[in-house]
């Protein structure tokens, strides 16, 4: 169910979030994400997450009406010139493409658990760049990733950058966050640590990416198992205590002189050696 409507005055209170894509931690605080260009608003509507409204062009239009009308929710259609809406964002788009939707509701230990076995996680810690965990969460979506925990360091994965790094393939993906909002309010919940120690109680064997280790190489890990891949921050890596909670540290071997990987990079290299070795690659 939607409704069109042409764009007639700026000041709409129904367009305050397309005002305002700068504010995407306010955004998330307020308990919904702005989804960018023609691919990731597609993806946006062919989810199951509320959406509220949907900005574009009226060429575009065509393109949406039957994704549109598939929706059950009530979904305002804002409609205008391209130019129309970079002067309403004060941003230079390329489709003129946006989306408004509601965060979804994160999941569970418990949830992850009953997904099918063998259980592959990816946790991130200390990732406070959005785009990072976007990169991350697609490279995920990819190569046969479950779910994807954020630490309560981490940046969310409903930042409008973060959405828009991964291509929207969040939207297929749960995700269990240690920190979440409550009452609008963000807050820490279960850190990473105890989440990293119940999987373990559950037989799930956490591995940490960690380019700081002579004792094992990745390829010497056994990851056909249920495993949760554990990647850190390029800067700082994994936290020590972190680190403590994971069962082994392996390293990614690299030529002399180089150190580590871009993390999106790491996360690629961990994820398809699991499907490898799970004979699925």
């Amino acid at each position: 169910m939607f409704t069109v409507q042409p764009i007639t005055d700026f000041a709409d209170p129904r367009l305050a979030p397309f005002r305002t894509l700068k504010a995407q931690f306010d955004h998330w605080h307020e308990g919904f994400f702005v989804a960018e260009g023609e691919k990731v608003v597609r993806r946006l509507l062919e989810s199951p997450h509320e959406v509220i409204s949907v900005l574009l062009p009226p060429k575009w239009f065509p393109a949406y009406e039957l994704l549109l009308a598939a929706r059950s929710e009530p979904i305002s259609v804002f409609v205008a010139e391209k130019e129309v809406l970079e002067n309403l964002t004060g941003f230079s788009m390329f489709q003129g493409l946006l989306g408004l939707a509601r965060v979804p509701r994160p999941a569970t230990v418990a949830e992850l658990l009953a997904l099918p076995r063998p259980h592959l996680f990816a946790a991130v810690d200390g990732l406070s760049n959005a785009e990072n965990v976007g990169a991350v969460v697609r490279n995920a979506a990819a190569l046969g990733v479950q779910a994807i925990i954020l630490g309560e360091t981490s940046a969310p994965a409903y930042l409008r950058r973060a959405v828009r790094s991964s291509m929207g393939t969040i939207f297929r993906l749960p995700y269990l966050g240690c920190r979440v909002r409550e009452e609008g309010r963000p807050i820490v919940g279960q850190g990473l640590t105890d989440t990293l120690r119940q999987l373990r109680e559950h037989g799930v064997r956490c591995v940490a990416a960690h380019p700081h280790t002579d004792r094992r190489r990745l390829w010497q890990a056994d990851l056909r198992r249920d495993t949760c891949i554990v990647l850190g921050a390029e800067g700082d890596g994994i936290r020590p205590e972190v680190l403590a909670a994971c069962d082994e540290a392996v390293a990614i071997p690299m030529a002399a002189g180089v150190d580590s990987l871009n993390v999106a990079s790491a996360a690629a290299v961990f994820f398809a050696e699991a499907q490898r070795q799970r004979g699925c690659a």
